[in-house]
Formats: C-alpha cells, sequence, structure tokens
C-alpha cells in the first residue's frame, strides 16, 4: 500500500478514501434522530458533538490498515469471526479478501470498506487518542473497534459525560432501575403534587400541568401601569382537529380561547374584547409599551432603573389522565386552558417551601461569572445581569427550586455511587427544561430548553416544565431518565444503523459491548501526563468563539458539584476551568491569534505522543483562505503533513451560530515526511495537476456535489504543499501558507490561468509524455493543444516527440522572437542554449536580464532534466 506521493510511506484507508456519499445520507438520517442510532451520545447535552456514524466512519478508515490483526463478528451468528467474513471458506482467503478491499479504497472506489461498517469489527492492538473529547463520541466509537482509548478535556462536565458513557456497559440494570423506583417512591408524588390542575371538562379530574406558562411584567415608568411582557398573545397553535386554528390569550379577562386568525381582530368568547392576538406590548429591539398613556420603554433600562421583573402564571397545558382512561377524545384530554387562582396558589405552597433548610445544600448558590456570554460581548449581545440575574439559582423559579432540590436531595440517598451518578446525569440533562430561560414554541407545542443556541437567552415570556413528569411533555425527569436506560441497553449490546439500496437497517446486537480499556484525565491536553506512541489521535477540536465550553457547561456544572465535589477534585471549584479553555474569549482577553498559537500549542502535543506512522484525523468548521492557511501552518510547523481532506455536510445546526455554513471537513494528517524546496511555478503545476486528477477519479466513482469536490482537491492540495513547507519560493522570497492556499483556491476554482510553459513543464516532468497527456493537461484550460505545437514545444512528424532547448526546431522558433516578447521559460532555454560550447559564439550578442521568475524556472528544469547547468547559467 505505497504511496509515491509520501515518500514510500504506507497510507492508510482515510488517506486515499473516503465514502462522502454514503456517511453524509446517514448522518443526515442519525442528525434527526440521533437518541435511535446513538443513545450513548444523547444521555447528556454537550455542545456542537459530532455524529457518531461520522466519528464511525472514521474509525473503521483509519484503524482497519492491516488484515492479519482484524476480527469480524457478525452479528446474526453466534461464534463467528474473520474466517467466515467474505466468500473464503479459510482464514487465510479472507484475510486475502479484506487486503482486498483495503488495498483497494481510493478516490474512484472509496466504499470499497464500506461493507464492514455494520459489522462488529475489532482491531488488536491500536491505540487511540481524543484531547479534545467533550462528550467522548469519537472514544466510544474507537473503543467498539477494539481500540484502547485515552480521552482528555479541561472542562469537568465533559470529564463525567465521557466516564459514565464508557462506564454504561459495566453497569447493573437491575440496580439501575432499583434506585430510579427508590427515588420514584421517596418523591415522585411530591412532585407530581405540585403539577396538578383541575380538568376543565369534568371539575371532578385533576389533571396533570405539562408545562406552566409565565409572562414577566414591569411598570410603566410614566403613569405606573402594571405591563405583562408579551410580544403577542399566541399560547400555541391549534391541535388535531382544530389544527387550523390558534390557542390566544385574552389580556382583558384573561381566558385562553380558540381563533381562526391571530393577525387580525378577533373577539374574546369569553367577554366580547376585541383586539387583535399578534399586537403585544413588546416591540422589536426590547422596548415595552404602555396601554394607557404609549410610553414605549427599553426593557434593561427599566432594570437598571430600580425595577425588578415580578411574574404571572396566565395559561397552562393539561393532561388529564383520568379523561384519557375513560376514551375520550385527545382533544379533551390533553389542551390548554388558563391559569386559575388555585393554580397560584399552588405555586405560591411549593414558593414557601423552596428555602427550606435541609434544602439549601441542594441549591447552587454561587455568583454567575461575567463572561463572553453572560455578559453582552463580541460574541453574544445578550446580557444576563442587565436583566436582574445574579446567581444561578436567579435562573430558577420557586417552584422549581423546591422541586429540583427535593429531587436532587433524595438522589443523594443513593449508596452505589456509580447509579447514583446515573441518575445525577438525568436530573442534571433535565435542567436545560427546568428553567426560566426555557421557551414554549408555539408552532411545535413543546417546550425549547434554554440552549437553544450556545448562550444563555433571558426570557420575557418562559414555559415551566413539570419536573418528574406525566404521560406528555419533553425535558422532565422521567423522560430523560428513560434516555440514561436507553443507553445503558444500548453500551451492553450496540447495534448499527445502516442504509442498503436506499433502505434504513438495523444490524442484531453485537457480541461485544461499547466498552474496554480507556483512560479519561482531565485537564489541559498540553500538561498531562499522556502514554507516548499512540496509532491514531481522533478528536474535534475546538473552533474560535463557536462555542464558550467553560461559560455555557458552568450551568450543568453549579448543579453537579452539590454531589460530586467530595468524589473528584475537578468538582471542588465554583465554576469550570477558562483561562486554560483552548477558545477565542474576549472576557479573559483572548482573541483569534490566541485560540490560533494555543491550538498550535496542542498540535504540538499530538506529535509528540504520535508514533511516527500515525494519524491525526479531525473534524474542522470549512473555512476561508485565512483560516485554512493558519491550521495549515500550524500543523505544518509542528511535524505534520495534511494528506486528505474531505466534506460532511449533515447536522452542522448546532455547531454555528447566525452562520449559513453548509458543511464541515475531515482533515487527515500524518507525521511529516521530508520537506523539499520548490518554486511556487512547480508546485502550482503539480496542484494544478492534482486538482484535475482528483476530479476525474472523483467522477468515475462517486456523485458528489462540485463543492465537495472542491473540499477533497483542496485536501490533495494541501497534501502536494505539506512536502514542501517553509521551502516554497517565489522570485526570491518564501511564500507563506496563507498565500498558497490563495493560490489553491484559484486553482481549485478554475480561476488561475494555466500557460503554455507551464503545461511544457508539466509534459516535461513525465519523462515520456504521449498526445493523451497533452490533451488531458489541455482540459479546462484556455490553451489548445494546437497552440503548443505552434510554439514548437512538440512534435508529431513521427509519432509524439516532446521538443527540448536543443532541438533544432524548438530553437528556431525561440530564435525568431524579439526580446521583450520571450517568457521566462523561453529565456532561460535560450541561455541554456547559448552556454552549450558548440553554440554559445552564436548567442553572445543576445543580452537577456534575468528575473526571479527566471531563476525560478531555471531551478525547475535543473529538477526535471538533472541538468545543473540551468541554475549555473543564472549565477554566472
Amino acid at each position: 500500500m505505497s504511496d509515491p506521493d509520501a515518500n514510500s510511506r504506507d497510507t492508510l484507508p482515510i488517506e486515499r478514501g473516503f465514502p462522502i456519499e454514503q456517511v453524509n445520507d446517514l448522518a443526515d438520517r442519525e442528525g434527526r434522530a440521533k437518541m435511535y442510532y446513538r443513545p450513548l451520545s444523547t444521555m447528556h447535552k454537550w455542545w456542537a458533538r459530532r455524529l457518531g456514524s461520522v466519528f464511525r466512519a472514521i474509525s473503521l478508515y483509519s484503524l482497519v490498515d492491516d488484515p492479519s490483526a482484524v476480527e469480524i463478528h457478525r452479528a446474526d451468528q453466534e461464534n463467528q469471526n474473520l474466517s467466515d467474513f467474505g466468500d473464503g471458506d479459510t482464514e487465510d482467503t479472507t484475510t486475502e479478501h479484506l487486503a482486498q478491499l483495503i488495498e483497494s479504497v481510493s478516490l474512484t472506489e472509496p466504499d470499497a470498506l464500506w461493507e464492514l461498517y455494520p459489522k462488529d469489527v475489532r482491531v488488536d492492538g491500536k491505540t487511540v487518542l481524543d484531547p479534545f473529547m467533550g462528550g467522548g463520541t469519537s472514544l466510544m466509537e474507537a473503543i467498539r473497534f477494539g481500540a484502547a482509548v485515552t480521552g482528555v478535556d479541561l472542562n469537568p462536565v465533559a470529564w463525567f459525560i465521557s466516564k459514565k458513557s464508557l462506564e454504561a456497559h459495566e453497569v447493573d440494570a437491575d440496580e439501575l432501575q432499583q434506585a430510579f423506583d427508590d427515588v420514584r417512591a421517596t418523591v415522585a408524588d411530591e412532585l407530581q403534587s405540585h403539577y396538578e390542575t383541575t380538568c376543565p371538562h369534568d371539575e371532578n379530574h385533576v389533571a396533570d400541568v405539562v408545562y406552566a406558562l409565565w409572562v414577566r411584567k414591569l411598570d410603566c415608568t410614566s403613569c405606573g401601569e402594571t405591563i405583562p411582557l408579551f410580544k403577542d398573545y399566541r399560547v400555541a397553535n391549534g391541535r388535531y382537529e382544530d389544527d387550523d386554528k390558534y390557542n390566544v390569550y385574552c389580556p382583558d379577562c384573561e381566558s385562553v380561547f380558540l381563533t381562526d386568525d391571530y393577525q387580525t381582530e378577533s373577539v374574546c368568547t369569553e367577554c366580547g374584547y376585541e383586539y387583535i392576538p399578534a399586537n403585544g406590548p413588546v416591540s422589536r429591539g426590547g422596548n415595552y409599551g404602555c396601554p394607557s398613556c404609549g410610553l414605549q420603554y427599553p426593557i434593561v433600562d427599566a432594570i437598571a432603573d430600580g425595577q425588578s421583573y415580578a411574574e404571572d402564571l396566565y395559561a397552562i397545558e393539561y393532561y388529564c389522565t383520568e379523561c384519557e382512561d375513560e376514551g375520550k377524545d385527545r382533544a379533551i384530554f390533553k389542551g390548554y386552558t388558563a391559569a386559575t387562582e388555585k393554580d397560584r396558589t399552588q405555586f405560591d405552597r411549593a414558593a414557601a417551601w423552596h428555602s427550606a433548610e435541609e434544602l439549601d445544600a441542594y441549591i447552587p448558590q454561587s455568583e454567575i461569572p461575567e463572561g463572553a456570554i453572560t455578559a453582552a460581548s463580541g460574541i453574544n449581545g445578550n446580557d444576563v445581569f442587565r436583566h436582574g440575574y445574579e446567581t444561578w439559582s436567579d435562573m430558577f423559579n420557586n417552584r422549581q427550586l423546591y422541586c429540583l432540590s427535593t429531587l436532587l436531595s433524595a438522589i443523594d440517598d443513593v449508596d452505589n455511587q456509580s447509579v447514583k451518578e446515573y441518575l445525577l446525569l438525568a436530573f442534571s440533562d433535565s435542567l436545560m427544561f427546568q428553567n426560566n430561560f426555557a421557551l414554549y414554541n408555539i408552532s411545535g407545542t413543546k417546550i425549547e430548553g434554554i440552549f437553544r443556541q450556545n448562550s444563555y437567552q433571558p426570557q420575557v415570556e418562559y414555559a415551566e416544565n413539570n419536573v418528574w413528569g406525566t404521560r406528555a411533555g419533553r425535558g422532565t425527569f422521567k423522560n430523560t431518565w428513560e434516555k440514561i436506560v436507553n443507553a445503558v441497553e444500548f453500551a451492553h449490546q450496540p447495534t448499527e444503523r445502516y442504509l442498503e439500496d436506499g433502505e434504513l437497517k438495523q444490524t442484531d446486537s453485537f457480541e461485544n459491548p461499547v466498552g474496554g480499556e480507556y483512560t479519561l484525565h482531565q485537564g489541559d491536553v498540553r500538561d498531562v501526563e499522556l502514554e507516548s506512541e499512540y496509532d491514531a489521535i481522533i478528536t474535534d477540536p475546538p473552533y474560535y468563539d463557536n462555542v464558550v465550553y467553560s461559560e455555557v457547561s458552568d450551568f450543568f456544572y453549579v448543579w453537579q458539584r452539590l454531589l460530586l465535589s467530595d468524589e473528584y477534585s475537578c468538582f471542588t471549584p465554583e465554576t469550570t476551568p477558562r483561562e486554560e479553555s483552548i477558545v477565542a474569549n474576549p472576557a479573559i482577553e483572548k482573541d483569534g491569534a490566541t485560540f490560533e498559537r494555543e491550538l498550535k500549542q496542542s498540535f504540538s502535543r499530538m506529535r509528540d505522543v504520535l508514533k511516527d506512522d500515525g494519524v491525526l484525523t479531525f473534524t474542522y468548521r470549512h473555512s476561508g483562505i485565512e483560516s485554512w492557511g493558519t491550521l495549515l501552518e500550524s500543523l505544518c510547523d509542528e511535524g505534520f503533513d495534511v494528506t486528505a481532506t474531505y466534506p460532511i455536510s449533515a447536522n452542522l445546526t448546532e455547531f454555528v451560530m447566525g452562520d449559513e455554513l453548509s458543511f464541515s471537513v475531515i482533515v487527515v494528517a500524518r507525521p511529516m515526511t521530508d520537506r523539499d524546496p520548490i518554486s511556487w511555478a512547480a508546485l502550482r503545476r503539480q496542484m494544478y495537476r492534482t486538482a484535475q486528477r482528483t476530479e476525474e477519479e472523483i467522477q468515475e466513482g462517486q456523485t458528489i456535489s462540485e463543492g465537495d469536490i472542491s473540499v477533497v482537491q483542496l485536501g490533495r492540495c494541501f497534501r502536494e504543499y505539506s512536502k514542501h513547507h517553509g521551502k516554497v519560493h517565489r522570485e526570491g522570497t518564501v511564500m507563506s501558507a496563507t498565500d498558497v492556499v490563495a493560490g489553491m483556491y484559484d486553482i481549485i476554482a478554475g480561476d488561475d490561468d494555466v500557460s503554455p510553459d507551464e503545461i511544457y513543464l508539466s509534459l516535461l516532468s513525465m519523462g515520456e509524455p504521449t498526445f493523451n497527456d497533452v490533451n488531458r493537461l489541455c482540459r479546462g484550460t484556455e490553451v489548445s493543444p494546437k497552440d503548443l505545437q505552434e510554439r514548437a514545444f512538440f512534435d508529431t512528424t513521427d509519432g509524439f516527440t516532446l521538443l527540448r532547448w536543443h532541438d533544432e526546431q524548438r530553437m528556431a522558433y525561440l530564435q525568431a522572437k524579439a526580446p521583450d516578447e520571450l517568457s521566462a521559460l523561453e529565456r532561460v532555454q535560450l541561455l541554456r542554449y547559448a552556454a552549450d560550447e558548440e553554440t554559445k559564439p552564436r548567442e553572445e550578442s543576445r543580452e537577456l536580464e534575468v528575473t526571479g521568475e527566471m531563476m525560478d524556472v531555471a531551478s525547475e528544469l535543473a529538477d526535471i532534466t538533472g541538468d545543473e547547468t540551468f541554475r549555473q547559467i543564472l549565477r554566472d
């Protein structure tokens, strides 16, 4: 499996090809239903988490390189291994078949290994590191291939999530269920009693509160009238037979009724009040208007003036299980109703208890630190402090604090520490939907959690969730716990979903659980003690200021530490580490340049611990020339050659805030090979040929978009550049990686015209070119074979002959041109002709001024032909 482009180093399948179509098709489906594909990856929120199918494909194409070290267990048969794979009857023939698959991977046949994707593949002796493990997706996929994995992350929340993911196969499901049952017996009835309401269709029925809908209020700074801060008066879109209508709130009598159109005048069915539900007191820009005196005033200014939000419970989504059990229609047992005084009194009951002394230990008391996303900054325009938030507990209303602290106290009573931590994980993840930053999705008729974007967005209307949960609802403790149970079951008996002829299928359970040898470090990859000699580093590094992990994860951390600070030292501080975090964060004076420098330091550390024949594979955001140039230079400076890039166009919505980016990129790098000097002209031609050949190979075997082809071409051009990093010269100066990348973009976009001289030099470098090569190199350019023949570059009188400086036809053409019409190549060839002892007298009268471009061409001609006279003639 040698590669002449890599100094005869054995190449890995992922360097030669990657099944872009298949991975994107599968990843697109997984992105829409993650909990069914990778239950372990959905146990707890982590930001910018890449999809398991992507990392499984990366692991397959990065780790499966030696057929003799591979074992394949078939889920549909017992006690099967490699000898049962393929068409052969013996292990030798199957090893040969597997070797053929590995060898066959290319841009033309990228899916050669894809038939192994849904199989239980184990590779002996591989070690994998993820220095930015986040939620641990890469580790879970690599360990499924039998790799011994090591994960590192500075963030304690990430460390904890990854720890519980990799431990899940060790957990006894019965013990897990028993612990949940114990907690349920202790607190479920109490918690549910605080989310009960009278069924609006039968006053004898007690219905569950699915969501309690709140609006905040401020006083008019002019006349003092209290104003509920509604943006509009919609409660929710209609459902079932009323799905063409809208549930709206009446600001006059405070009832909830159905209307045909909330944007036109509606009449309240209870009191006859006429109004337009679309017109609430809050306008764009965060101003609120007084209906009495007409004053418009900024909400944050009213807070700054000394006001505090008051809150009003105005509506409820209910679910009457008694009506459902009686067989009544779903529009009866589930719907919307106005909040009553009884509902408000019930809230007050919990509110009075929330500060009970015995529960204080289970409520975070610390202040919210000022940061890039908690205060207004270049990253985030919101500022929680301007809305009156000071402590983490301010993000929850009093009923939520009572119920959450009561639940956490019960979890703390569980004796088995490992099981307790899974209960805590469920509790922590449910917090996304148990706070006053959660809102009600009017059109989707469901709650949306706090992290709809990678920031904190204060709300003037919010949805309060049922903490324990009922038969309906999202993000409750009960249904979050179900995610934990599903994840543990998956860890014990993992399956794989895959596409066959466009149809989605699922394998039987694999023989091997999601587990094995693993080591996790909480700390900075630049500092932690690591084993050396990893076979592969597979990761998803941070990207500038896309996610300020320390600040968003603090939301979970301050609750988790209440139960974990005595167990793990990393949960002792009041907040997660931020100074050491590799991220652009203006709050701690870390800009983009600082991020780039620190990421480069991490690349240096990775190179230190990676085997000389190892591979670094990571996902990265597709970006512009400047960012690619910086990344390429960082990798090459720290001892890597970039050998391939592939586009991944699925599930990017959660990665970038307000960015229309359509895809990310898999970057493949290997420890550097020898680096030789080269002229920009020569490298440019090599990259042009590489880009052209890459496109031809892809089109022969794949059907992907032009944009996707461009990403693959970019990776192949990176490979060409890496062999000459820091030694690409243009007219006497060394080019930066960013300048080279700019040239790559022009080549790939077709904006960089190829000259006849460049095509000639490409032909010359081939040794024995043919007329077919002429046609191929001219394709897609403005140069035709006829142009080249007229310039005396080749002759077809007796077959195909590439003409050199000493051929009469070539020299006759050059000598007929005026000196100021000669190109750099033509000048150098004339000087070479003059340098020959027999022809020198004929040419010494021809004076040619030496330029930097001529020096580049002369050097390249010397390299191609081995004739050092080309270099010497410009030194004399």
